[in-house]
């Protein structure tokens, strides 16, 4: 049986634990740094790193497992996470010893990747609801919303219904005083709700503010879209984390693209606030500055991670900078203040021959410092070498598809993709004391094949009623062979 695990590796030789071994926090703390001060494991003697512990967060039913991607926070005597069935629990970091288990009574399996700390309390998502759980008995706290939980619907303020949309929140929040700032993770769709970034009340649940990351009229970036697209426009979501500098009261956060992903012929424009490292006052909303990182974004790259929020030293004089990095394989490094590139950044040409209707943005921007972290195009020289025959069948693939630039517009001849995957996740990096960034990257290249609505109703038409059903609402995640990817998508097959 494929087991859930979280297990905690110590030396044999354990000291005492001290204060700073807590880690209160998704990232560690509130700027997202993913560093510890802890010098007990060295290089010198990782290799004595053996399990104390094993806590097993495992459904017990086989067809339904999947994995976990929470990482835990410590708070005092106790560590906090989630299960795959989005249980919350409460262990003894030093025995992994179950204190209690929170069970929501769902259905659902998120990819729920961290929870908050605040007064006692942990804040937690579990599809579009937020819950506050008492971290004594591990019970709702009565007080807050309905019973101990709300609506993440509230507040997507648009002229239809949203309640019917996919919502859900795959990131933790943040606590500013006693405001919870959290973002969500919507639709890719056309379908999409929008992804509005929102400030609640974390002793009662009430709504305290709005951020429109598709802006109404009135608001900054509305000229940025066509008309009224706020009205039915959706993504531009915050899915990934923030970071917060409690001193100067604001709030970062990346966001993601527009929905669609690959077509936004009905939405000529920059499309702000997609795709921008955002700067908010944490007590009100309001913006302070953004930067946008891809203009009109055709292929889907969101801002993949929380900020990073450290200090450098530029130019003789110490700097508070805020720290990105992108799908592409950038890393954006800005004034903390005002948003402004500590490095210079061209608008460069790039293709712009589109879809039908499709306005693709004539620049995109290049940053010149730091150099990319992963590939920004494929050519022949990438091709593999294993043997002769290998690469003539990756050759001969290769020279189906588009090629040659980043952002080069789909098609429906099919382009190869990069910084769709990586460059950065969402796992994202670490800054130590001295202003070190780390940062792993990936370099994986994708096929982008579009297809007309017209060709794409042949296809179902040659199929059955099931068949067609499948492709339509299923074959995008499961795969039209019906096996999944042998992990958190399931095969359909037995």
């Amino acid at each position: 049986m494929r087991r859930i695990a979280i297990a905690f590796l110590v030396l044999l030789t354990a000291c005492h634990r001290q204060k700073e071994a807590d880690w209160p926090t998704y990232g560690g703390n509130k700027q997202e740094n993913r560093y510890s001060a802890l010098t007990q494991i060295t290089p010198s003697n990782v290799n004595d790193l053996k399990p104390v512990w094993v806590y097993h967060a495992v459904d017990t039913d086989k067809r339904t497992q999947r994995e976990t991607q929470c990482q835990p926070i410590v708070v005092g005597n106790t560590l906090y996470g989630t299960t795959p069935r989005m249980q919350l629990f409460a262990l003894d970091p030093a025995t992994g010893a179950q204190k209690w288990i929170f069970d929501p009574h769902t259905n659902r399996y998120n990819q729920n990747r961290g929870v908050v700390y605040w007064n006692s309390t942990i804040l937690y998502t579990v599809g579009p609801t937020l819950f506050e759980i008492d971290v004594e008995t591990g019970r709702p706290v009565q007080t807050f919303g309905d019973s101990g939980h709300i609506s993440l619907y509230t507040g997507l303020d648009i002229n239809h219904p949203v309640n019917n949309l996919f919502l859900d929140a795959t990131s933790p929040g943040i606590i500013y005083k006693d405001i919870f700032i959290i973002g969500s993770t919507v639709s890719e769709s056309g379908d999409a709700a929008p992804g509005y970034v929102r400030g609640f009340d974390a002793r009662t649940g009430t709504l305290k503010w709005t951020f429109h990351t598709i802006p109404q009229p009135g608001e900054p970036g509305y000229e940025t879209w066509p008309k009224d697209a706020y009205q039915w426009a959706g993504g531009t979501n915050a899915w990934a984390g923030m970071a917060l500098d409690e001193k100067r009261r604001t709030v970062y956060f990346g966001t993601g693209s527009p929905s669609s992903d690959f077509y936004g012929g009905d939405r000529a424009g920059k499309n702000l606030y997609a795709n921008c490292v955002v700067a908010l006052d944490a007590e009100t909303g309001h913006l302070k500055w953004y930067y946008q990182t891809i203009h009109h974004d055709l292929w889907d790259r969101d801002i993949p991670c929380p900020p990073n929020l450290t200090t450098i030293t530029h130019d003789g004089k110490k700097m508070d900078v805020v720290v990105q990095a992108t799908k592409d394989g950038f890393v954006y490094v800005l004034d903390r203040d005002n948003g402004a590139s500590i490095f210079p950044v061209e608008e460069r040409p790039v293709p712009t021959q589109g879809l039908p209707g499709e306005k693709p943005w004539p620049t995109q921007p290049y940053p010149l410092k730091p150099a990319p972290f992963c590939a920004q195009d494929i050519t022949d020289s990438d091709m593999t070498d294993l043997s002769p025959d290998a690469r003539r069948y990756v050759q001969k693939e290769f020279a189906q598809y588009q090629h040659g630039n980043k952002f080069l517009p789909p098609s429906t001849q099919g382009t190869l993709l990069v910084g769709y995957s990586g460059g950065a996740e969402w796992g994202g990096n670490a800054v130590d004391t001295d202003g070190v960034l780390y940062q792993n990257g990936n370099n994986a290249i994708w096929v982008l094949q579009m297809i007309s609505l017209e060709e794409r109703r042949k296809e179902v038409a040659s199929l059955s009623a099931g068949q067609a059903i499948f492709m339509e609402n299923c074959a995008s995640c499961h795969g039209a062979d019906r096996k999944g990817n042998g992990k958190e998508i399931p095969s359909l097959l037995h």
